[in-house]
């Protein structure tokens, strides 16, 4: 079993109920579910002309690939009703691998750790709820410590 972290969001809809519909189906998926942050809300990234976001984070224990949990993310954003519009436009629910254990997986439609969570608040604020001393593959600093120097930049 590998632990994977796990970004949740949603700004369209009902946007608590589509996250915790989101872990119910990652748990139906055969996914064990080990840890879940809070849910915070936040002002949307990109796109700003849009309804704010919630977000959250969880720690799942899975033994399939990253590339069958990239699959099994995608369909549950189809069931719970994410069509895709343009990048960073509104969503019903987005799911994103941000950590596969401490794999490094450099694909064409796939890529962990997640791109530049490092530079996003509403990434990392859940995560460094959760799990605050795990250290980044790439950047080999701790969650807390990228978390830190975010808000040391933003003062």
């Amino acid at each position: 079993m590998v632990k994977a972290y796990i970004g949740i969001g949603s700004n369209k809809g009902n946007r608590k109920k589509n996250i915790c519909r989101a872990l119910e189906l990652l748990q139906k998926s055969g996914q064990k579910i080990v840890g879940v942050a809070s849910i915070y809300e936040t002002a949307p990234y990109g796109y700003k002309k849009q309804n704010k976001f919630l977000n959250t984070a969880a720690i799942i224990e899975t033994s399939v690939s990253p590339e069958k949990l990239l699959e099994i993310a995608k369909n549950i954003e189809k069931d719970i009703g994410r069509r895709n519009t343009f990048r960073w436009g509104p969503r019903e629910i987005d799911i994103d691998i941000l950590f596969y254990g401490r794999r490094i997986v450099r694909q064409r439609d796939l890529i962990i750790p997640h791109k530049d969570l490092h530079n996003r608040l509403f990434v990392l604020i859940p995560l460094a709820e959760i799990s605050p001393q795990f250290v980044h593959p790439v950047l080999k600093i701790k969650i807390m410590e990228i978390l830190k120097n975010i808000w040391s930049k933003n003062e």
